[in-house]
């Protein structure tokens, strides 16, 4: 008798092949856009996201934050796509839309790896006309 060479792995095999390989975590997008989202919408009180910014991020959060521009009446606002560029390795400039039902809103953000390795957001803006810094 000869040999068998299996064609495919044993299940057992491949099994034990996907269980090495490691699973990939969210992208800090993606954790960053449901964040911001909490928090816009009045889920998650602004201060949590204190040690998550930088710069003049967290000034500008809490200002639209006091406005509640995703708190809605009746569904509940969810992030419905996110895209990103890479500005530089250590920096991410993201949108992500946000839908309430019918309602769909865009939110911008900017995220920058400080050198312990953390991101942070360093700027945010919702889609809509822009007034002058500080003017609402």
């Amino acid at each position: 008798m000869s040999p068998r060479t299996p064609a495919r792995p044993a299940p057992a095999t491949a099994a034990r092949e996907t269980a090495r390989r490691p699973v990939p975590g969210p992208r800090p997008t993606d954790v960053f856009a449901e964040r911001l989202l909490a928090v816009l919408s009045g889920a998650r009180p602004v201060h949590c996201m204190l040690r998550h910014t930088a710069g003049r991020a967290y000034d500008e959060l809490v200002r639209l934050a006091e406005r509640g521009p995703l708190r809605t009446r009746g569904a509940r606002p969810v992030v419905r796509d996110i895209g990103y560029y890479v500005a530089r390795p250590d920096a991410l400039e993201a949108f992500a839309r946000i839908g309430a039902g019918d309602q769909l809103r865009a939110m911008a953000f900017r995220l920058e790896q400080g050198s312990d390795l953390r991101w942070r957001c360093t700027a945010i803006e919702l889609g809509g006309p822009r007034g002058p810094h500080g003017a609402d």
